[in-house]
């Protein structure tokens, strides 16, 4: 039998959860709103940006769920909007690599580092200790999510 105080500090945690999620979803929103683009596109940005390298179309579509043809389209978004360039790759010619252009990143960057700064606060009366446990937590969470969105994707859709 789960002990009750953990119990209520497990459905505290769930809403909690639930409430970072959407009020997450809305501030993405409000961050592609301002930028005049897509929030799917804003996450393709900072996905791309986190990688070292280059991707292509297909390892996007891999990255974003989405089919090849809409990671295409939302390629096809952020070229015409400067912030990605198309190249062939040296390596292998059939491929093309989608490369972020550094000047155009530079404004969302500089935004997400003003908004940053003040999320920052949210940590700064917490140890070292306690942010090692949160940064666990976030990398678990996100291999956990990367876990569930797969399974997701190969189960049967609701009639």
């Amino acid at each position: 039998m789960t002990d009750p105080s953990r119990a209520r500090l497990y459905e505290e945690l769930a809403a909690e959860s639930r409430r970072y999620l959407a009020a997450y979803t809305l501030f993405n929103q409000a961050v592609a709103d301002h930028l005049g683009l897509h929030p799917t596109d804003v996450q393709c940005l900072s996905l791309l940006t986190a990688e070292p390298e280059p991707l292509t179309v297909k390892q996007i579509a891999g990255m974003t769920g989405l089919t090849t043809g809409s990671a295409t389209r939302l390629v096809d978004r952020l070229e015409r909007a400067g912030y990605v360039t198309r190249t062939p790759d040296r390596q292998d010619r059939r491929r093309v690599l989608v490369t972020p252009v550094p000047e155009r990143v530079a404004r969302v960057t500089a935004l997400w580092d003003d908004l940053g700064q003040t999320w920052q606060t949210v940590f700064d009366d917490n140890s070292e200790d306690e942010l090692k446990v949160i940064t666990r937590h976030m990398r678990r969470a996100n291999d956990l999510s990367r876990t569930q969105i797969e399974r997701l994707r190969t189960m049967p859709k609701p009639g």
